[in-house]
């Protein structure tokens, strides 16, 4: 009955996605603007156009990593930050920010806030995968992806303590931003959202045999080890696209693949697609939120999320609906 019903469900979804842009292009800080004049077509098209699609787009990088990295541990609260890569482009944000004050304007011109974020996630992966020896044991990348996060977020808050002044650059980074993305980040969100998609649809084989366990993966004669470093890969770069653009934004990774994991029928296909959905869904609706509900003041998107997402995981702990795999 489920699997009859996908279609209309993803239908139903797919059009939701649409009237949330088509919001985000007419809501303003003086709220609604219906008015399509020539004077605020640069305001339509050049700012809250990008916005829109380009918060979508980060939300729907997020929400399929998150399903990755629940698929790959097999584990319904890991998020695409487990491995270090929210602390490592926290400590690439900050070393650009502390670069810019001893005169490298050509390297910081060349790699920028943008790219720091994005160097300093796929860093914070590959310590990750460096500190455990390799991809072959789920456990291992965990523990270290935390010991990374300890490591990094050291290093963030000896960088606030020598730089006060960095403080306050750092903490909107943390709180999430999508104000300022641009029609080229959202190109590259975009494009890296179609490879990740393609990649990850081909790998999800993978993923469904690591859901009967991993003992039971390797008797199905798959390269299980080649496969989850191509994961872990498709992860980082996802996770490192969307933080680049958008600073570090909760729960969006961790709750969009719940929202739809009852629409899936347990298929790792379906699952991956719905929770690429789900997530730009949530980001861009909490980005609504976050522009109109105290207007003309706009609140940090990442609290929004925060508020929406950890709500809802509580209400699914509170019901006994996350449970962990052994």
């Amino acid at each position: 009955m489920l699997n009859n019903q996908l279609p209309l469900k993803l239908t139903a979804l797919l059009i939701l996605s649409l009237l949330l842009i088509f919001l985000g292009c007419i809501s303003g800080s003086t709220g609604m603007d219906w008015q399509f004049a020539e004077s605020n077509r640069t305001i339509l098209y050049d700012i809250r156009l990008p916005r829109s699609i380009g918060a979508y787009l980060a939300g729907a990088l997020l929400g399929l990593a998150g399903a990755i990295a629940q698929g790959l541990f097999r584990n319904p609260l890991a998020d695409p930050y487990l491995l270090g890569s929210a602390s490592g482009a926290l400590l690439g944000v900050g070393i650009i920010l502390c670069l810019s004050y001893v005169g490298e304007h050509s390297l910081l011109t060349m790699i920028g806030i943008n790219g720091g974020a994005f160097a300093g996630a796929l860093l914070g992966v590959l310590g990750a995968l460096l500190l455990a020896g390799g991809y072959k044991s789920s456990l291992r990348l965990l523990l270290s992806g935390v010991v990374i996060g300890v490591i990094f977020g050291a290093a963030n808050s000896l960088l606030t303590f020598v730089r006060p002044d960095l403080y306050q650059s750092l903490q909107s980074f943390m709180l999430g931003n999508t104000s300022l993305i641009t029609w080229n980040a959202t190109f590259m969100m975009g494009s890296a959202l179609i490879i990740a998609m393609i990649l990850t649809l081909l790998l999800s084989p993978i993923l469904s045999a690591l859901s009967l366990g991993e003992n039971t993966a390797r008797t199905l004669g798959l390269p299980l080890d080649q496969l989850r470093l191509l994961l872990i890969a498709v992860l980082a770069l996802a996770t490192g696209f969307a933080v680049a653009q958008t600073g570090l934004i909760a729960f969006v990774g961790l709750a969009a693949p719940h929202l739809v994991r009852h629409l899936s029928s347990g298929r790792q296909q379906t699952q991956l697609l719905l929770s690429a959905i789900s997530g730009g869904i949530l980001l861009l609706g909490s980005d609504l939120l976050a522009r109109t509900v105290f207007a003309p003041l706009e609140i940090p998107v990442g609290i929004v999320t925060a508020v929406l997402g950890g709500s809802y995981l509580l209400f699914l702990l509170r019901r006994g609906q996350i449970g962990i795999k052994k």
